[in-house]
């Protein structure tokens, strides 16, 4: 009897099991890797396998148009190559000995995916192509990325040494949205540039189907494809002011992943105003009336989430530090945000106050 009851149990558990491991999962992708992070903190709401390094296609020309943005003018009249014109893949069709605006040549590598524009883009503003992808790693080591390494500037599949992560793609995209250049052709749909061979002008279409026609807040991003990275994806979308970025790798259906996973965050997660800049509270040192913040702090949060963050001071008794502690919000016991609060000198009522205050202070200075 005993033994029929634990063969009957364990045949329960093969099948209720599964039903409670996909129950947790709020929904499914098709990517072998994907993640969602809201982009002006950076956390991230959603993964999966999101730390692997893979190959990653085109999306890699995120990362040259942050170094080309940097690093060059985006008015400078740039000369195409033989080598740039020749290049495979996908391609604007430059001709060698053409000269085409910087400003263009982003345009139609971010919109069109022209290899032959990454070439002549390196060339440019790294010097040689060589010159232009040590760029791009220093770029990777100044976000601090580990699961990133650049061995050309276009994603094709010529180097092993060439790959990332979704997560670390996730950062390289937010780094690209501090600039504004970037958001405005990230976000066009059809761009128009002279062509100084022909009697029209080139138009090209943004290849981002979410941008152009599946998903209404979608802002920007860039697509990828090659046959040992399969469909790669990157995304940004905006809405209720929150914007959030997607990237899928390996996936047959990215589009409906993508939307997938920015449905989620805007969902589940708001904004939450945590604290705003200014002053903090009343101090009582000489010289000083109160101490301040001096940014704002805003956080994806849940509802239930937003109702357990707890703002917790950490004072520094070291009065010759430029600030006096250090404000965190935690939640669940975890630091979620945390920056210095400073002492706000007072007005002095009189001059001559405001003499003996300064004298001390350079007194204090000269001790040191």
């Amino acid at each position: 009897m005993r033994l029929r009851l634990i063969l009957f149990m364990a045949c329960l558990l093969v099948f209720v099991m599964p039903l409670d491991v996909n129950a947790e999962e709020p929904f499914a992708v098709s990517a072998e890797s994907a993640i969602v992070v809201e982009a002006e903190s950076g956390r991230v709401l959603w993964e999966k396998d999101a730390y692997s390094e893979k190959r990653i296609a085109s999306i890699t020309k995120i990362m040259t148009t942050i170094v080309a943005i940097e690093q060059g003018d985006l008015d400078d009249s740039v000369e195409i190559s033989e080598q740039a014109a020749g290049t495979e893949g996908s391609s604007l069709y430059l001709q060698a000995g053409e000269e085409v605006k910087l400003e263009d040549l982003l345009y139609g590598l971010m919109l069109r995916s022209g290899n032959d524009s990454a070439i002549a883009i390196a060339e440019h503003v790294g010097g040689s192509v060589d010159g232009f992808v040590f760029l791009m790693n220093e770029k990777v080591n100044e976000l601090g990325l580990k699961n990133t390494i650049f061995a050309n500037p276009h994603g094709l599949d010529d180097h092993e040494n060439h790959y990332s992560s979704a997560y670390d793609m996730a950062m390289i995209m937010k780094e690209a949205m501090e600039f504004d250049a970037f958001n405005a052709i990230s976000g066009t749909k059809v761009h128009r540039a002279p062509n100084e061979n022909e009697d029209w002008e080139r138009v090209w279409r943004n290849k981002n189907r979410l941008l152009t026609e599946r998903y209404e807040y979608a802002t920007g991003g860039k697509t990828g494809y090659t046959d040992r990275a399969k469909r790669t994806l990157v995304t940004s979308a905006n809405k209720d002011n929150m914007d959030l970025i997607a990237v899928t790798l390996n996936a047959p259906s990215d589009w409906d992943d993508h939307v997938r996973m920015f449905e989620y965050g805007f969902d589940t997660y708001q904004m939450h105003r945590l604290i705003d800049a200014g002053e903090l509270e009343r101090g009582q040192e000489e010289g000083y009336e109160a101490y301040e913040v001096r940014r704002s702090v805003t956080y994806p949060l849940s509802e239930d989430e937003y109702a357990r963050v707890l703002p917790k001071i950490k004072w520094d008794n070291d009065e010759h530090l430029p600030f006096a502690g250090h404000l965190q919000f935690q939640l669940d016991n975890r630091v979620i945000s945390e920056q210095p609060i400073f002492r706000e000198e007072a007005e002095e009522t009189t001059e001559e106050h405001s003499f003996w205050v300064r004298l001390k202070n350079r007194f204090r200075q000269m001790m040191e």
